[in-house]
């Protein structure tokens, strides 16, 4: 009997850690992405709302190729409340296939969550649009920190037509820092 709960008890915990390196429904990952493109500073121009970011401006993002082939992640943004850069370091590794935009990234040890871009400027890699495992996450990534109205209203309408809750986008501000 106690072996029998355990046994469950592994499996319950497999399960949510597995559903947290998923994909939400009708949304596919890029194909033909290349890594070495990808790497280097992105500037967060939207976001859904979550806990690790709130109150944060001027987020970036830094992907570099670590030895092992994983990714370090360097995310950074201003508290105007603490009057701080706050910075956290990750390490992110594909899911899949290592030319399929979907990754699993741990700020925490072992446990990962789900990096899926799942719109990007494939010529120039320019800009890209990325969620996590569900539809509760939702970032638009640029090379800069200023977008035009029409690159705006694309990321919008795409968003929109995936079924992401677009008018609790949050935009982040780089001009006042």
């Amino acid at each position: 009997m106690q072996t029998s709960l355990k046994l469950l008890g592994i499996l319950c915990i497999t399960a949510i850690l597995s559903a947290c390196t998923g994909m939400p429904d009708n949304i596919k990952p890029v194909d033909n992405f290349e890594l070495n493109k990808y790497t280097g500073t992105w500037y967060e121009i939207a976001r859904l709302d979550h806990s690790f970011e709130r109150g944060l401006e001027g987020i970036t993002a830094e992907y570099s190729i670590n030895p092992d082939g994983s990714v370090k992640v360097i995310n950074k943004g201003y508290s105007a409340e603490e009057q701080e850069w706050q910075q956290a370091e990750g390490k992110a590794k594909f899911a899949e296939q290592q030319d399929i935009g979907h990754l699993e990234v741990s700020f925490f040890g072992p446990f990962y969550s789900s990096y899926v871009v799942f719109e990007l400027d494939k010529q120039n890699y320019q800009y890209a649009y990325i969620t996590g495992y569900n539809k509760e996450y939702l970032w638009f990534l640029s090379r800069s920190p200023n977008v035009t109205e029409q690159q705006m209203q694309d990321f919008i309408n795409t968003a929109k037509e995936y079924g992401f809750k677009t008018d609790e986008l949050i935009y982040v501000d780089h001009n006042s820092l």
